[in-house]
């Protein structure tokens, strides 16, 4: 598989079995104990993969998260958790981790959810090199123009900072321009698997998105309510 992954996990043990997991599927994998080192060491490497424990010295693993989707690098992190803590799983998502793992977890369980992470990355890098010019990979909605092959946004010529799940959901809506969908709907598409139960993670990242692309996020011009149903983006094409 050839993956460089970061594993930050303050637990020798668990950290260790992790690493190992790794090395079996042929990823050269390092290992952190400490959150901070572990945000340090992401930034001064390269990686494909960061396996996230929660709860972690010098720095929690939820302001890692956060802190890693600030850079404009775009990097899959699986987040481990406690099986009881449900708050942290939420936040975690909602932070734009994309997958978690409730402790203690099975080592197959482990290793199908890092394959199914890379097929899906695999799957995103192979269409975006698929697109050809004459795609046209420039979206345009009013003052709004989305880059989808340098994955940029701009609102009225300005740049605008979208973590890789904000600009992942906008462009679902732009290239689906009217049509209504559902929380579950969206994170089916945007998301990928093992999110049922948290439409609400949906919710959250259309209040950040509007914050960010909208004159008026209490009164949005693009990305609609669709009430009792979902969200839509707004068709332009019935404006002409």
């Amino acid at each position: 598989m050839s993956k460089n992954i970061l594993i930050i996990e303050d637990d020798p043990d668990i950290a260790n079995l992790v690493r190992l997991q790794m090395q079996d599927l042929h990823c050269q994998a390092d290992v952190v104990h400490d959150g901070l080192e572990g945000l340090n060491t992401f930034k001064e490497g390269c990686y494909d993969l960061i396996i996230l424990d929660i709860m972690l010295p010098g720095m929690d693993g939820l302001d890692v998260c956060k802190s890693i989707r600030q850079t404009e690098s775009y990097v899959p992190i699986l987040m481990l958790t406690a099986r009881s803590s449900e708050l942290d799983r939420v936040l975690g998502l909602e932070l734009g981790a994309d997958d978690y793992l409730s402790k203690p977890f099975s080592v197959l369980e482990l290793v199908a959810r890092v394959k199914a992470l890379f097929r899906r990355v695999d799957a995103m890098q192979e269409q975006h090199e698929q697109q050809s010019d004459e795609d046209n990979p420039i979206l345009e909605v009013g003052p709004i123009q989305i880059n989808q092959k340098a994955r940029t946004v701009t609102v009225n010529g300005d740049d605008i900072v979208l973590t890789a799940r904000e600009f992942d959901l906008l462009t679902w809506f732009a290239q689906h321009p009217g049509q209504v969908f559902t929380r579950s709907q969206l994170l089916d598409s945007v998301w990928g698997y093992g999110h049922d139960g948290y439409e609400h993670t949906v919710n959250s990242h259309i209040n950040r998105l509007r914050a960010k692309i909208e004159r008026n996020p209490a009164k949005p011009d693009y990305i609609l309510t669709a009430w009792g149903v979902g969200y839509k983006f707004m068709d332009t094409r019935s404006h002409e």
